[in-house]
Parts: C-alpha cells; sequence; structure tokens
C-alpha cells in the first residue's frame, strides 16, 4: 500500500514557512511505500520553487491535494475548509493550536481522523529531534533582538569614534527559555551587555554561560515540562520589587515568558514601563497569550511616554527559510515514529504519540479539549 503524503499552501496570512522543504522531501520520497505531493507554490515565501520540489508530484489544486492525503502535513492549524476536504481515516500533523476553535476538533472526530498537534510532543529526551516549539522558538528569541534592535535609536555595541565613545546598549531578557536564551546569545554576539532574568532558578548556569548576568530574586519556581509554575501573589509583588530595578536600566527588554494554551503572565506593569528612559524599546514575544507586559497591543507598536512596546506574533515565520527547515525535520523524525514500516502505526501505548494525538478512531483523546467541547454543548 502507497501512502500519499501531501503538503498544502498554507493559508494564514503573511505565513513564510512550509511544513516540508525539498531535501526532506528527497529524503521521504526514498522510502519505500511513501508518495509526496505538494501545492503549487507551497514553498515559494519560503524560498522553494515548484521545480525545487523534484521528488515531488506538485498539484495545483488543494482540493484535489487534500482529498488524496493519507497523511497531511502543515505548519498552522487547518481550517474548517481544508478539514472538510480530507478523506475520512486520515491522519494530520501540524501545529492545531489545541486550546482554541474547538468546532475544528468536533469536525475531527466526525471524519474519523486522526491529528497530532506539534505543541503537544513532550519534552523528553526522546522526544528532541521532534520538539516543533523549541525549534521555532530559538528562531523567534533570535528574530526579537533584531527587531528590537531596528526599533531602537542606538548602537548594541560600545564604539569608540572621533566624535567620542557610544556606550553599549543594556538588555534585559525575561524568561531563559529556548527563544531567552537564543535571544541572549543574539544581543551578546551584536555587544550589547546582557541581564536575563527567570523564576526557575536552575536556569542561572546557562544564563551566565552565554555571558550574561542573572537577575536572582530569589523565588525557585520550577515548574512540570521546562516551564515555571505560577507565583502566589506574594511571590508576584517580590519579583516586580525587584525587577523594576532592572526594566528602568535597561536600554531594551525582549520578553519571552509564555506557555501554550495559558494567558502570559503579567510581569511588566505600565509603572515599570513609566520607569524607564525616553527612546526604550520592549518587544514582547508573548503578545498572543495577552502579552507579558500591561501595554502590549497584538501585532501593534504602543509608544508610551517615550518608549516603543512591540508585540509581534508568527515571529518565526519572519525567517521563513531555516524556520521551514527544521519544522521540516521536526516533522520527518516525527514520521519516523508514526510509519516505521511503509505503514501508519498509531501506537497508542508509546509516550510521545499518545501525548500528541488529539483525535482518533472517532473520539477525542485530549482531556483538556474533551472537557471544553462538553463544557460548552
Amino acid at each position: 500500500m502507497t501512502i500519499q503524503i501531501c503538503v498544502p499552501r498554507e493559508v494564514r496570512k503573511s505565513e513564510q514557512r512550509v511544513a516540508l522543504v525539498p531535501d526532506i522531501v528527497k529524503r521521504l520520497a526514498a522510502k519505500e511505500g511513501l508518495e509526496l505531493n505538494i501545492e503549487s507554490g507551497a514553498g515559494e515565501l519560503a524560498g522553494y520553487t515548484d521545480s525545487d520540489y523534484e521528488n515531488a508530484t506538485i498539484i495545483a489544486s488543494d482540493s484535489e491535494l487534500l482529498s488524496k492525503a493519507d497523511i497531511c502535513l502543515t505548519v498552522n492549524p487547518a481550517t474548517i475548509e481544508q478539514i472538510d476536504q480530507l478523506k475520512d481515516g486520515s491522519v494530520l500533523i501540524g501545529y492545531l493550536n489545541p486550546h482554541s476553535d474547538l468546532e475544528r476538533f468536533t469536525r475531527l472526530k466526525q471524519k474519523n481522523i486522526s491529528a497530532f498537534s506539534m505543541e503537544l510532543i513532550p519534552r523528553i529526551s526522546r522526544a528532541q529531534a521532534m520538539d516543533a516549539l523549541s525549534s521555532q522558538a530559538s528562531i523567534a528569541g533570535y528574530k526579537a533582538v533584531l527587531l528590537a534592535s531596528n526599533i531602537l535609536g542606538k548602537f548594541f555595541p560600545m564604539l569608540t569614534t572621533a566624535a567620542g565613545t557610544i556606550r553599549p546598549s543594556k538588555v534585559l531578557i525575561i524568561g531563559a527559555g529556548v527563544a531567552g536564551l537564543q535571544a541572549i546569545a543574539t544581543a551578546r554576539r551584536l555587544g550589547a551587555i546582557v541581564e536575563a532574568y527567570d523564576v526557575r532558578p536552575a536556569v542561572k548556569e546557562q544564563v551566565e554561560s552565554l555571558g550574561a548576568k542573572f537577575v536572582d530574586i530569589e523565588i525557585k519556581a520550577d515548574g512540570s515540562g521546562g516551564y515555571a509554575r505560577e507565583l502566589t501573589d506574594e511571590e508576584t509583588q517580590q519579583q516586580q520589587a525587584i525587577l523594576a530595578k532592572h526594566v528602568a536600566a535597561a536600554d531594551v527588554i525582549v520578553s519571552t515568558a509564555a506557555i501554550p494554551g495559558r494567558p502570559s503572565p503579567l510581569i511588566i506593569s505600565t509603572e515599570m514601563v513609566e520607569g524607564m528612559r525616553g527612546g526604550s524599546v520592549i518587544v514582547d514575544l508573548a503578545a498572543e497569550g495577552g502579552g507579558n507586559c500591561e501595554l502590549t497591543k497584538i501585532d501593534e507598536t504602543v509608544l508610551h511616554k517615550g518608549v516603543k512596546i512591540y508585540g509581534p506574533t508568527n515571529v518565526p515565520s519572519m525567517v521563513g527559510n531555516h524556520a521551514s527547515e527544521l519544522y521540516s525535520k521536526n516533522l520527518l523524525n516525527f514520521l519516523e515514529l508514526l510509519v516505521p514500516q511503509s505503514s501508519i502505526n498509531v501506537d497508542l501505548e508509546d509516550e510521545i504519540i499518545r501525548a500528541s494525538l488529539i483525535t482518533h478512531g472517532g473520539e477525542i483523546l485530549h482531556a483538556g479539549i474533551k472537557e471544553q467541547i462538553e463544557g460548552a454543548s
């Protein structure tokens, strides 16, 4: 039996990524029993023409492509219209945004589609090569610093010129997860003086290994899955009091504290922003979850008393070529688990399969989504 793997064009506005790049298509096409189909123009914004996909069949119509897919690979969540065009009993793999648009999951259940959410890949050693959240967060952290440097009216590095010496910019990174660590490394490469704050003291060594100073507020808030737990009211007050001094001293703040499916923790208050120097910049990578800054507005630059607060979304897409390359490798590694020998094997005993599977066999398996749907009905 031949398995048809299909990749449609992304329909999200301004999306520049594609689920599979030509090199990964070539590797998959070499496997027995797999055929690759790409919608015409799917890789164009990532820098790939149809002719680059020489190991795949190019299909002009998205409806024709989706209707033949045994496995459909996407970057962004499939729309209701795309889901309706998929075959009953097929497999959908991609970011599924499992905490919104519940109608999609009801439809996936009705069509008996096995839907895997790349956001839900567990953060365990065996799944590191499949961890799309981490691969894309690394890109977001890098790009956030470049966005800040474009907005900031100052140099990042120290410069000595005939007209005098320019002092280096001070950068504060909030959140030392994957995005935050990459932001630290990028800001250091640009010559800035960098501090980093995280409520998880375990990351101090990683922060310092990249040449940044760790802001220690003596609160231990390590949580599960590599994320921090929610702070108590008393801890939040302690956090705000100590962090305010570092916020006031920063020329640039890159804020990365976000947990998928939950509101972003409010860390930077309006009062703290008003304590910053005019011309300072905040780039809030947690904007989609409401933002770490009280003044953040999604995809807007807010000017408040001389401070610019930018809340970009879908930042990895801004580095579409490399973001697609890394995401494709995540998918390849996941497919090697799901399709071990020319047949689809949804092994519910496998921790990675079970954790990332939302709908299967005409049922909603994800407890959180199932509870939300039942609660809404």
